[in-house]
């Protein structure tokens, strides 16, 4: 089983490093090998492992040609931390038919010594996570449940459609979810019927709860389930991590 996932909004604060440091953790639970790439030049997810003096980052191995270098940070989990010089990758990519994609090139060699890849795209629908989707399989989308974050979703799917009718026939939006989720807010629940009137049965059945632990975790350099396994964001992230498990037989080849 192979699976190359981009988690990717392009409104910042939807919380969506959270879910791939979280749902990689989840997954690394459940026995999966799991390798996290940091694309966003801001380089939290990176930060939140204590990584950011590594030489081993994306960018490096883009320029130098020398290959990735996973760092190992707990069993079952590697990172590819990323820099502040990410950005200037931008303005070497190309993601059209014919030419090669580097972030694919790079991700080649390695692929099969993992379960899961999943990449942490920038927040925006700039070359980087062209690249990204260029590289996946999946396209997952967190998604904050307020009408403006909602207006950008007909972009989303318009970008993933581009990619798999010019360079990659593979990609699919596999799935989505809500995070920072009220309940008792009427506004959340409306926002919850427009997600699913887009996507349907894509929306995961889980949603993700505004939970402290959740914002305090990155800041000791854990993941929710090391930090306070007995939290919201534990148990929600946990329910999520089984959806994402259960969609293998449909995307794990």
């Amino acid at each position: 089983m192979n699976r190359i996932i981009s988690v990717s909004n392009h409104k910042g604060g939807v919380g969506k490093t959270t879910s791939v440091v979280n749902i990689g953790a989840g997954l690394a639970n459940h026995g999966r090998k799991v390798l996290l790439i940091d694309l966003d030049p801001q380089a939290n997810m990176t930060i939140s492992y204590g990584l950011a003096e590594s030489d081993n980052h994306i960018y490096e191995a883009h320029s130098n040609g020398n290959g990735l270098k996973p760092i190992s940070v707990r069993e079952n989990i590697d990172i590819i931390p990323a820099s502040v010089n990410l950005s200037e990758a931008e303005v070497e990519l190309k993601v059209e038919e014919g030419a090669p994609n580097p972030i694919s090139e790079l991700i080649e060699p390695i692929k099969d010594n993992y379960d899961y890849i999943i990449i942490d795209c920038p927040p925006s629908l700039g070359l980087l996570t062209l690249s990204a989707f260029a590289a996946s399989k999946e396209v997952i989308i967190p998604i904050q449940p307020h009408f403006l974050a909602v207006k950008g979703l007909a972009k989303i799917i318009e970008v993933v459609n581009n990619i798999k009718a010019t360079v990659n026939r593979q990609i699919e939006i596999s799935a989505v979810f809500v995070t920072m989720y009220d309940k008792r807010r009427i506004l959340h629940k409306d926002v919850l019927d427009t997600i699913i009137m887009y996507f349907d049965d894509r929306v995961f059945n889980t949603k993700i709860r505004a939970n402290i632990a959740l914002a305090e975790a990155p800041a000791v350099g854990q993941d929710i389930f090391e930090y306070d396994k007995h939290s919201n964001g534990a148990f929600d992230y946990g329910k999520l991590v089984k959806e994402v498990i259960a969609m293998e037989d449909k995307f794990g080849n």
